[in-house]
């Protein structure tokens, strides 16, 4: 029988549908974690027969794979974590009926709108979150005022925020009007708050933010606030690359 090899808390509690690997890590050095009675660490590595606790709970990776991969239309004002010790309102309230422990594949600050994923399945939001699969998002994005063309190479050429230039971008005009401009910008970096700092930093204001598609994957006509089961093909269409050359496929 071959030996079964251990593998890092980390990735377990991913697999357990808990949370990201890196929300993971930030568990155990926040000393929420347990394994069998004991304080873990950053670095312990546990076998199928251990009992790892997260915050005073028993964990389990899903039997036979039964993985939830939904789609929720977040509102504006929530923050994307499934549980906030400070009472705010969080993106947990809009998906406790999902009848599966889930987590937020990425995020979308407080004051944006729009798609998120949501699953259990660790080792697929790894895939989807990791730069190396360059997984594309879409976003349609307000700004005041109106932009010139100097402001549009800014944007898709990538601009200066701490010390180093963002990647280039897609931008293209959707609505002009007096006062404000209707954006669509496909990023594949996303990191914390760059499309309001990038538009910051040459000059324009973001009056409303929401994301409309990651990957082959659109968020369509679902309500906001409304969460969704994804298809079989929109799982796999996730970690599509749709654009060629600047172009959706």
């Amino acid at each position: 029988m071959a030996k079964i090899e251990p593998i890092r808390l980390q990735k377990f509690i991913a697999q357990c549908g808990i949370a990201s690997r890196r929300k993971a890590e930030e568990l155990i050095l926040g000393g929420h974690v347990k394994v069998n009675g004991k304080t873990a660490i950053l670095g312990d590595k546990v076998l199928p027969t251990d009992k790892v606790f997260v915050r005073g709970k028993r964990i389990v990776v899903p039997k036979g794979g039964n993985y939830r991969y939904i789609m929720l239309n977040k509102p504006r004002g929530f923050i994307t974590t499934m549980n906030d010790e400070r009472g705010r309102k969080c993106v947990a309230q809009l998906v406790e009926n999902v009848g599966e422990r889930v987590y937020p594949i990425g995020r979308l600050d407080k004051d944006s709108e729009g798609m998120l994923v949501f699953t259990n399945d660790g080792d697929f939001a790894n895939k989807v979150m990791h730069p190396k699969n360059n997984v594309y998002k879409i976003y349609r994005v307000t700004v005041r005022p109106s932009i010139d063309e100097d402001q549009l190479v800014k944007l898709e050429t990538g601009v200066e925020l701490d010390g180093r230039k963002t990647a280039p971008a897609y931008v293209r005009v959707i609505h002009k009007e007096q006062g404000r401009v209707v954006l669509e910008m496909i990023l594949h970096e996303g990191k914390n708050r760059e499309i309001r700092r990038m538009c910051e930093a040459v000059g324009l204001e973001v009056a409303r933010l929401k994301r409309i598609q990651i990957g082959g994957v659109k968020m369509g006509m679902l309500k906001q606030g409304d969460w969704r089961d994804l298809t079989e093909q929109e799982v796999k269409k996730l970690l599509a690359n749709p654009f060629l050359n600047g172009k959706q496929l």
